[in-house]
């Protein structure tokens, strides 16, 4: 089986950072991944929340320095967290990472092209057409 996600997405609130009864740092962060599709002649937004777990010295490097809106990559495996409250049954998918990027913003990227002077390359666009053939 083969179980690997990998997400670009921008932190909803700031990273949470706890402690295991060990002393191992444990990192909890939700993220905000858009994808952007074409349907007929509008473009669309689909945003989705997606909790991720981190864990030993790289959770302690998000809390130290990732906060609310910071754009990061995720790469880790899928699991399902399962649990009862009040005799309910309630389960939900979060990512246990093994690998977080930190990002530049939007405005550090263009501020980086712009200084190097590639500001007028334009990117290829996205291929946002999801219909089938």
């Amino acid at each position: 089986m083969f179980n690997r996600i990998i997400l670009i997405g921008n932190l909803t609130k700031d990273p949470d950072v706890r402690y295991t009864p060990g002393g191992t740092p444990v990192t909890t962060m939700r993220l905000a991944v858009t994808t952007k599709y074409k349907q007929g002649d509008e473009m669309k937004d689909d945003t989705l929340f997606i909790d991720a777990v981190v864990f030993g010295k790289q959770a302690e490097s998000c809390g130290q320095y990732l906060s609310k809106g910071n754009p990061v990559l995720i790469e880790g495996r899928l699991r399902e967290r399962k649990w009862e409250t009040e005799g309910t049954q309630k389960s939900k998918f979060e990512v246990i990472a093994n690998s977080v990027r930190f990002l530049p913003k939007r405005e550090s990227r263009q501020t980086a092209a712009t200084e190097s002077g590639i500001s007028d390359i334009v990117p290829p666009e996205e291929i946002t057409d999801l219909e089938p053939f």
